[in-house]
């Protein structure tokens, strides 16, 4: 509990039996109330592992979810305990849990509805050893997705998030997809409803750690496309001026021209790749 506020971590797990323990032991408990752990049918310890560390509350899935089910199931059950402030912090140790208490002050004095850790910010990605074809792609892509939304974020792929439950309540994430698109859909979203997005650093440990629930979905080629696709209402909303996210005229020209060229369903190609672009929110 944090100035009156129930303070909820979420950990979506898959195969995290290694890792885990560290994660769990270096949470704050002392502003922590509840953490949350949300097995997507691994096949290893995790559950086993979470119940030893005396996890109160251990969900697990009889069928794999996908990332995006495994992180619906966990909000549905932070929103059902009654947590005011909710943090995803994933248990495969990727991410340093010491950041908890500085992300959830700035949602508990008020300042931010959402706060991102940013492995990006302060070069921490390719220090921590993020093979530099993905930070090259993180990049690019992370620059037309702020173009497109008039954002300024440093990146939209991370998986260290922590939301009000307003925002949760708010926002329609279970029409979102089970797999790991569901970050950036979850994004478009709140950039959609006008919520305001703080981005923390650095979120990422000394070693880059690959996470196996990132790994088994689509391919990275797919991913880039859907993200694209996941925005196409948020661009649509600049072009129309119809509650824009910023007023800003010259922040919506290059989105209206996008829209102009593209239309409701366009193809847009990036190395060769077509993409449908449905709406989504």
């Amino acid at each position: 509990m944090l100035k009156g506020k129930k303070i909820v971590v979420v950990m979506p797990a898959y195969n995290a039996a290694q890792t885990l323990e560290k994660t769990y032991r270096e949470v704050p408990t002392d502003i922590v109330d509840e953490v949350i752990l949300v097995d997507d049918c691994s096949s290893d310890e995790t559950v086993e592992v979470a119940r030893t560390l005396g996890i109160r509350h251990v969900i697990r899935h009889e069928q794999n979810k996908g990332y995006g089910g495994n992180q619906k199931t966990c909000y549905n059950k932070a929103l059902e305990i009654g947590a005011d402030v909710v943090i995803m912090l994933h248990p495969d140790y990727q991410y340093t849990p010491l950041l908890i208490e500085s992300i959830t002050y700035m949602i508990v004095n008020e300042l931010y509805p959402v706060v991102l850790a940013s492995r990006i910010l302060g070069n921490g990605a390719l220090k921590g050893g993020m093979p530099r074809y993905k930070y090259f792609f993180n990049r690019c892509l992370t620059w037309f997705q702020n173009v497109m939304t008039g954002q300024k974020l440093s990146e939209y792929h991370t998986g260290y998030r922590a939301f009000t439950r307003e925002v949760l309540e708010s926002i329609p994430y279970m029409r979102n997809s089970d797999d790991f698109v569901f970050d950036n859909q979850m994004l478009a979203q709140i950039i959609y409803a006008d919520y305001d997005i703080l981005h923390q650093l650095p979120a990422q440990l000394p070693l880059w750690i690959w996470c196996p629930a990132h790994l088994r979905a689509v391919q990275a080629s797919e991913v880039a496309s859907r993200e694209i696709q996941d925005f196409q209402p948020v661009i649509q909303r600049f072009f129309r001026n119809r509650n824009p996210i910023n007023s800003n005229p010259s922040r919506c020209f290059p989105c209206g021209i996008f829209c102009v060229l593209a239309g409701n369903f366009a193809c847009l190609s990036i190395f060769g790749i077509y993409v449908h672009l449905p709406f989504v929110l």
